[in-house]
């Protein structure tokens, strides 16, 4: 089948970004989320969805319309530094956001996660280079 290694190569750069994104995440933040959403903290689940999703939107993108590996590694990257810009704002936004997560405070989650996603479909929209 033409192009399955390319495919493989590809597919396997953009699951190790997602991974490499979310241990980043993961270790970055305050609150520990996995902990968190083990305890049935919705909240918590709901910023780590919307974080993932943030950054999975523009390399997306990144593996669709990146002229080789390297483009889509530069991409992943650009991508990367707006998500942790979004976590910024986030964090200015709401102050005590940690703590809101930890309290269970949904209202938090939601607007945090909106902004993930939106910092992320700007920056895939800007990729059209």
């Amino acid at each position: 089948m033409p192009g399955l290694v390319d495919f493989g190569i590809y597919f396997g750069m953009g699951l190790g970004f997602m991974l490499l994104y979310l241990l980043l995440y993961l270790y970055a933040t305050p609150h520990r989320e996995i902990t968190l959403i083990r305890g049935d903290n919705l909240p918590a689940a709901v910023v780590l969805a919307g974080a993932l999703l943030g950054f999975a939107l523009p390399l997306a993108n990144a593996l669709r319309v990146a002229s080789g590996v390297l483009g889509v590694a530069a991409w992943a990257f650009i991508a990367l530094v707006a998500q942790l810009a979004a976590y910024a704002l986030v964090a200015m936004l709401l102050k005590d956001f940690p703590r809101r997560i930890n309290r269970g405070e949904m209202a938090a989650a939601v607007l945090a996660a909106a902004i993930h996603v939106s910092v992320g479909l700007v920056n895939s929209a800007a990729m059209n280079y």
